[in-house]
């Protein structure tokens, strides 16, 4: 943006001077704009709380199998995150999740439809074929759906919701035995997945 030449450079210094820290910390500081976020603005830092954990930044981080959601991160993000810690305990049931978003246990779809439902992004539970046409292809700048026929799975603000434990060095402590929905590490590997996302996440 350009300076009008009637503003004296000191109010240029001053302004330059109270620049936010996060621009000092340049692009390696976490922010979306490091990783193809840039022009969505953070939301304001909300406090955290034992059932709307937050961590400070734009990273989401496992503690002891619960999920704290970033505080930078837009509202969807988080209540994608703490919808996410409410059935990471639950076991895997076949179906589980689809006639209902409320269920004693949830499948791979199921569990990542449970998330979005929660946070405003999905009307009725998809299975991970429907997930193809969900949003727009490719990865988001906060949360991506991976699917394909037989599996899906929500990466979200750099952590990962999933049933399977395919792709995990080592077990996360804190994390409930057995499979089901679960916090994750991120999956190196999604080769044979269709990234998808909505355009402003």
């Amino acid at each position: 943006m350009r300076i009008p030449q009637l503003i004296l450079p000191t109010f240029a210094v001053l302004a330059l001077a109270g620049a936010p820290a996060a621009v000092a910390a340049g692009p390696g500081a976490g922010s979306p704009a490091s990783t193809g976020g840039a022009g969505i603005a953070p939301a304001a830092a909300s406090p955290s709380t034992p059932t709307d954990p937050t961590v400070s930044g734009y990273v989401a981080k496992i503690i002891h199998g619960v999920a704290y959601a970033p505080s930078f991160a837009p509202i969807q993000v988080k209540e994608a995150i703490w919808a996410g810690n409410q059935i990471r305990k639950l076991p895997y049931i076949y179906g589980g999740g689809h006639g209902s978003f409320k269920s004693s246990g949830y499948d791979c779809s199921g569990s990542v439809s449970y998330v979005l439902h929660a946070a405003g992004l999905l009307k009725t539970p998809y299975d991970s074929s429907q997930f193809y046409g969900w949003g727009e292809r490719g990865l988001g700048h906060w949360m991506t759906v991976y699917t394909n026929p037989g599996h899906a799975f929500i990466e979200i603000a750099g952590i990962r919701f999933d049933t399977s434990a395919e792709g995990q060095t080592q077990p996360l402590p804190g994390t409930a035995p057995g499979s089901g929905p679960r916090w994750r590490q991120l999956m190196q590997d999604t080769q044979g997945f269709q990234p998808r996302h909505l355009n402003w996440l």
